[in-house]
């Protein structure tokens, strides 16, 4: 299968196509993780739908002094590893394509989920974010269109518009895709020495020391749940010497029942001891939030949520995240 290189939305819509058209968003420099988006979209359409991959680096979502003339443009090797992953197009329009009056009057407000975070460290970063996606469902016509859970605040706002303004386009959600190292593939890790490489991991690990810690209180809690408080359970148990960590589980679940606070605080231990490296990791935020709206959890929450880290190592700025899953409480 050759891959089309197209360039105009006429171009794209007079393709003849009979299935579904799934499209994967790239700003370019593409990689294993956006290879993974690809074959995903590929399973989804079917062996007679079709798969779009756009590739374009949009002005709109780079604020001051951010990456945007250093930005990696590599499309004849994108259009390759897009083609070897299984699409049948790329479609790279020019700026002028996108906005053909310059910079868009009217453009979509992310409101406050768009504030925070990401938001809070780039402001009017999602309001571009947002103008360009949807401009690009216009402009491409998907029935399906895929995004990394990497970016899990622009996943969620891309939903939230969706939803909202009735776009007629079903998002899915790919996980991140990670480095053997357990470093997220990003675009950016291009940028990072290999010193600099080596403080970078911290944003993994402390993602992984706050899994590790809310595995542990997940299972205190679970033990609490299946110890019945009475007081024959309680003598057996002590028969067997098992009453202490009994009353241990019971006490963890009553007194931090999300353990919220004990994730946030493993997490935090890495990214401190990475602050001492060299190059030192210099953190933006440390978040654990509900999906729903990226608002920070309590420790009474029940459901599913999004351990978030964004820090930059030198001049190269990351991100990554894990979602997890915090149980009812008994």
């Amino acid at each position: 299968m050759t891959t089309s290189l197209l360039s105009t939305a006429d171009d794209l819509h007079a393709r003849a196509r009979a299935g579904r058209r799934a499209v994967v968003m790239t700003m370019g420099a593409l990689h294993e993780g956006h290879a993974t988006l690809v074959r995903t979209a590929r399973e989804i359409a079917g062996p007679d739908g079709e798969v779009v991959v756009t590739v374009f680096v949009n002005p709109l979502q780079f604020g001051a002094g951010e990456d945007l003339d250093r930005y990696p443009r590599t499309l004849d090797a994108d259009v390759k590893l897009a083609e070897q992953a299984g699409a049948d197009v790329v479609f790279a329009p020019s700026v002028d394509e996108v906005y053909p009056g310059g910079e868009p009057q009217v453009r979509i407000t992310a409101g406050p989920m768009g504030e925070r975070l990401e938001g809070g460290s780039r402001p009017g970063h999602f309001d571009g974010m947002l103008t360009v996606v949807a401009k690009l469902l216009h402009l491409t016509r998907p029935d399906v269109a895929l995004f990394g859970q990497k970016d899990a605040q622009q996943l969620a706002l891309i939903r939230r518009m969706v939803r909202d303004l009735n776009f007629g386009v079903e998002i899915v959600a790919v996980p991140t895709v990670r480095e053997d190292d357990g470093l997220a593939l990003s675009s950016r890790n291009r940028y990072l020495s290999a010193t600099g490489r080596r403080t970078a991991l911290a944003l993994s690990q402390a993602l992984f020391a706050g899994r590790d810690r809310h595995a542990a209180q997940e299972a205190l809690r679970a033990r609490a749940r299946e110890v019945p408080a009475t007081h024959a359970r309680a003598e057996a148990l002590s028969a067997l010497g098992e009453s202490r960590a009994a009353a241990d589980a019971h006490a963890v679940a009553k007194a931090v029942p999300g353990a919220a606070a004990a994730v946030r605080a493993a997490a935090r231990l890495v990214l401190d001891e990475a602050a001492r490296m060299d190059p030192p990791l210099r953190l933006d935020y440390l978040a654990l939030v509900d999906p729903v709206d990226f608002t920070e959890i309590g420790d009474d929450f029940t459901g599913e949520a999004v351990l978030a880290v964004a820090a930059r190592v030198g001049t190269t700025r990351l991100i990554d995240n894990l979602p997890l899953t915090f149980g009812a409480a008994s």
